[in-house]
């Protein structure tokens, strides 16, 4: 018999009211909990670590700087933990940078409760809430613009560039293996050369890079 398993949740938001209006409605569903808090980048990092949430609602702006930088480091560490980005208001910026940082959704704060839980247990089954059309949009905006681009990235590979694709999509080594049909010690070194050939030290800087170039196209 399988036994039923509540989705752990997780709430980031450095707004006091806006956490507790989101722990109360998901703790009054069945089948849910709230398993952590954090009003920080800095929080939601360590948080996310100690509680191990499915689902993160992830504000986008905190104080000491971007939850999209903590959606990424939270999913690099662990990529079966699925974040929904929330704010204030529509920004097609933070938008792309949501869906490059692998986010799995982004809904406004004024959005209905039911809404929000529907959004919860639609990412924890492993769906997206992202149009796939914005997504296109979003990943042919970092296939365009090789006229003008860098001596670095134009001396990438074709298969070079198609794994800095999906590392801009904050996959992991595993799952960019599976995409692009590859085994993880080889796609560890596809990323090790691309980090060497821009000049990076770090997975999130080569993402970070790739968000800085296609905002500009």
């Amino acid at each position: 018999m399988t036994v039923k398993t509540d989705v752990r949740v997780m709430l980031c938001d450095d707004h006091e009211v806006v956490r507790e209006g989101l722990r109360t409605l998901v703790s009054r569903q069945e089948g849910m909990a709230v398993v952590g808090e954090a009003s920080s980048v800095k929080e939601a990092i360590e948080a996310a670590t100690r509680s191990r949430p499915d689902v993160i609602i992830m504000d986008v702006r905190l104080p000491d700087g971007s939850g999209v930088e903590a959606c990424r480091t939270i999913r690099e560490a662990r990529p079966e933990t699925r974040v929904i980005m929330l704010t204030s208001y529509a920004d097609d910026e933070a938008l792309f940078a949501s869906i490059v940082a692998g986010a799995s959704g982004y809904l406004l704060k004024q959005t209905r409760g039911q809404a929000v839980i529907d959004a919860i247990l639609a990412v924890a089954s492993g769906r997206s809430l992202l149009d796939p059309d914005v997504t296109g949009k979003v990943l042919e905006r970092v296939r365009k613009g090789r006229g003008d681009e860098d001596p670095a990235l134009a001396s990438l590979t074709e298969q070079e560039r198609k794994v800095l694709e999906q590392l801009a999509e904050g996959k992991t080594n595993r799952e960019i293996g599976e995409v692009l049909f590859l085994s993880e010690k080889t796609v560890k070194n596809y990323v090790s050369r691309i980090l060497d050939k821009l000049g990076l030290s770090r997975r999130a800087e080569a993402a970070a890079y790739m968000a800085k170039r296609t905002r500009r196209l």
